[in-house]
């Protein structure tokens, strides 16, 4: 067990590069289950939710070989189930269920787990398979799916689901004939498993858009592929940069992915330049309050809301943030208030007091991903030493944070932990 040891009220001074997305390496993972050979996947991120799903595919029978440059040799594929054990830890795992059914006839995939930020069924997974022509049963914590061959169908999801987009999009590669996902989600994410999708030899239309247009195939075939940089990442980083009154260049940073964090971070006071091969974000001093909504992309992402409260927590003034897409993603707040942060929730709004170099250096504990991003952030501005402890969670979604922030001009460390 590991904690992160920061001190803080150092500005961040530098150049970072970005690792491949988490969310878009995930369903890529996941598709391979498709194809009938070796895929090859490059710039794929060292995080423990990869692995996961590494031992996922290996459990079905894959050969998964290698870190960063990761190969996997979809042939052995012999068992047809996906675990408590494993999905309990990681809610992507159950992105495999629409492969396998489309592929092998048959699924059975334990109920998700993951962090604890709220409840998101799989209800509009299940709905569209059903409308697709399988056979779904709930049993003892598990879902079996059955179907000979999966046939297209006309789906409007209720609320647009990334990986309730992202699985019925799989399953539909090898449907017979024609499927349609209105309501879908636009993420980049989703954009990126259609284009490899189509690089197997399926045909999507409109993905990045709120309408997909998929025409079933008989079989598809190993690629090679290098996954897009991760914009959450890459988000950390730029509120690191202006938080701290730093300067860094986001090397890898999409701008047309980023925009909606972009437009928050200009509004709030901050220098954003786009460069040869990424984002100078610089922080400009006074901190503008903040008022901000989450919303599906491209509205700002719920996985940003927790490390821009900490941002908040700098301005001069109060700030307003909203959260729309789950029901329990504040639980950071407590942590930040441990910290001396002046935090009131309100349903699912938190008004955030502003006081400039008010938070102090606390012992706190991550609950969830991007609670714990925040936690980092929060241990960066403020005076004298925080330690951040379950730094599981941080590992779920970001590459060696500390190896990334130690060359910014940050102090922190990990070190070993007794304790939670």
């Amino acid at each position: 067990m590991y904690k992160i040891v920061i001190e803080g009220g150092r500005p961040l001074v530098g150049e970072v590069t970005l690792s491949g997305a988490k969310n878009a390496a995930l369903p890529i993972l996941a598709s391979t289950l498709l194809t009938n050979g070796v895929t090859v996947l490059t710039n794929v991120p060292d995080l423990s939710d990869v692995r996961t799903m590494g031992r996922l595919l290996q459990l079905m029978g894959a050969e998964v070989t290698g870190r960063g440059t990761i190969k996997v040799d979809s042939r052995g594929i012999h068992a047809f189930e996906a675990p408590y054990e494993l999905v309990k830890t990681m809610r992507a795992s159950v992105l495999v269920l629409g492969p396998m059914v489309a592929r092998f006839g048959r699924a059975r995939v334990s109920l998700p787990g993951g962090c604890a930020i709220g409840t998101r069924p799989i209800d509009l997974h299940l709905d569209g398979l059903k409308a697709m022509g399988a056979q779904v049963d709930l049993r003892q914590g598990y879902v079996e799916a059955r179907c000979k061959r999966l046939h297209g169908a006309d789906l409007v999801l209720r609320q647009p689901t990334v990986t309730g987009t992202e699985n019925l999009m799989m399953a539909a590669c090898l449907a017979k004939g024609r499927t349609t996902i209105e309501n879908a989600a636009r993420e980049p994410e989703v954009e990126e498993l259609a284009r490899v999708l189509n690089k197997m030899g399926a045909v999507v239309r409109g993905a990045g858009t709120s309408y997909i247009v998929i025409e079933g195939v008989d079989d598809l075939h190993p690629v090679e592929h290098a996954v897009i940089p991760d914009r959450i990442e890459g988000g950390t980083f730029m509120v690191a940069a202006v938080v701290t009154g730093g300067d860094i260049l986001v090397t890898n940073a999409l701008p047309e992915h980023c925009d909606a964090m972009i437009q928050k971070l200009r509004a709030s006071g901050a220098d954003i330049q786009a460069e040869t091969g990424g984002l100078r974000v610089r922080g400009t001093g006074a901190i503008a309050p903040l008022d901000i909504s989450t919303a599906p992309f491209p509205g700002f992402p719920t996985d940003m809301q927790a490390q821009f409260m900490v941002l908040a927590t700098q301005a001069v003034g109060p700030s307003v943030i909203t959260e729309t897409i789950f029901e329990n993603r504040f639980m950071h707040v407590s942590e930040l208030c441990r910290m001396g942060a002046d935090i009131e929730v309100r349903g699912k709004t938190a008004i955030v007091h502003g006081e400039p170099g008010g938070l102090q250096g606390a012992t706190v504990m991550a609950t969830d991903l991007r609670a714990s991003a925040s936690l980092i952030l929060a241990g960066l501005v403020a005076k004298g030493t925080t330690e951040v402890l379950r730094v599981y969670h941080l590992d779920r979604g970001y590459e060696a944070i500390e190896k990334k922030l130690t060359p910014l001009g940050a102090a922190i460390w990990r070190v070993r932990a007794d304790g939670p």
